[in-house]
């Protein structure tokens, strides 16, 4: 393995955490650091949009509401040529309610497939979804904030 692939994978992984803390800590601003402006998202059964305002605004209507979560990622694989690259990592998403909530959970297992491209400002998704591969709890958690 190259160096030049080695820090390739360390800056698609350090964006991959940057995204799953933005979800964590809701910070919505924080999407911008990792998603082009161009980014097409899927989640089977949750959503599928285009364009980081539409994505950011997606997964706010999630996790707006809901309680704490924890975004979890691993066995990241990433093929890289150029300016493009491509990654794969397991995840694993948990998420308890809030309020009358409080005691439900959901969570999910699946894995990130994500195309990415080095723009001047570094590493941006341009294509991503998650394949969902069970879920466990009550999807009613999630919802839009206040």
């Amino acid at each position: 393995m190259s160096n030049e692939l080695l820090l390739i994978e360390r800056e698609i992984h350090l964006a991959l955490c940057r995204f799953t803390r933005a979800c964590d800590q809701r910070d919505w601003a924080a999407f911008e650091t990792v998603l082009a402006p161009d980014i097409s998202m899927e989640f089977p059964g949750f959503f599928a949009v285009e364009g980081r305002d539409a994505v950011i605004e997606s997964i706010r209507s999630h996790l707006g509401g809901c309680g704490p979560s924890q975004h979890l990622i691993g066995n990241l694989e990433v093929v890289a040529a150029g300016k493009s690259a491509e990654s794969r990592c397991y995840a694993r998403a948990f998420h308890r309610g809030r309020g009358d909530k409080a005691d439900i959970t959901f969570q999910a297992f699946g894995e990130y497939g994500v195309r990415w491209r080095r723009l001047a400002e570094g590493w941006r998704a341009v294509e991503w979804k998650m394949t969902v591969q069970t879920e466990m709890g009550d999807r009613s958690v999630l919802g839009p904030g206040d």
